[in-house]
């Protein structure tokens, strides 16, 4: 339904999507912000079978991030630390460096339902600690970013690879122009 300023979507009406890598890695979220228009704000609900984790550890530089458990238990990693998590718990992680990596693991015997909430700002920056990368989206979908290892930030200084060529360049056809 859509009104001024109003948009209604039923979780049985969102969008479906799924991933899973190895052992470890899987869920079904339902995206329920995007569908509805939002623009500052995202939300979905994430499922997560036992034993499983939805992403990988990650910290974000400019967004916050909300959780609500819905149904199961498990633990919220954040940072070195580790902290159970059952229904009902609402949980914030504030943007931040590696220490505010965060991560949910499904360690019970049902799924672990959420609720998540983030902000949308662009660029994103989101580290990985335990795989030492950083990704950085430019555009407003997720597929659209690059993944850097750690190991190459900070390895060039600001200026080099420019030796001014371009300016000098300008500099010589703005003489000319001048002496014309």
């Amino acid at each position: 339904m859509l009104m001024t300023g109003f948009r209604k979507l039923n979780l049985a009406d969102a969008q479906q999507v799924s991933d899973s890598h190895g052992d470890y890695f899987g869920y079904q979220m339902s995206m329920l912000s995007r569908p509805c228009g939002s623009k500052e704000i995202a939300a979905n609900l994430t499922r997560v079978s036992p034993g499983k984790t939805a992403f990988p550890a990650h910290h974000h530089y400019a967004q916050e991030e909300h959780f609500y458990i819905l149904a199961g238990e498990g633990v919220v990693r954040v940072g070195d630390e580790i902290y159970p998590v059952t229904a009902q718990d609402y949980l914030v992680h504030l943007p931040g460096g590696p220490e505010t990596a965060h991560q949910l693991i499904n360690t019970g015997h049902e799924d672990l339902v959420y609720l998540a909430i983030s902000t949308t700002k662009i660029p994103e920056v989101v580290g990985y600690p335990d795989s030492a990368k950083t990704g950085v989206r430019a555009e407003d979908h997720p597929a659209e970013r690059f993944l850097l290892k750690d190991i190459n930030k900070n390895t060039i200084g600001y200026h080099d690879g420019e030796n001014g060529a371009a300016v000098a360049r300008i500099l010589k056809y703005a003489d000319e122009d001048v002496q014309r």
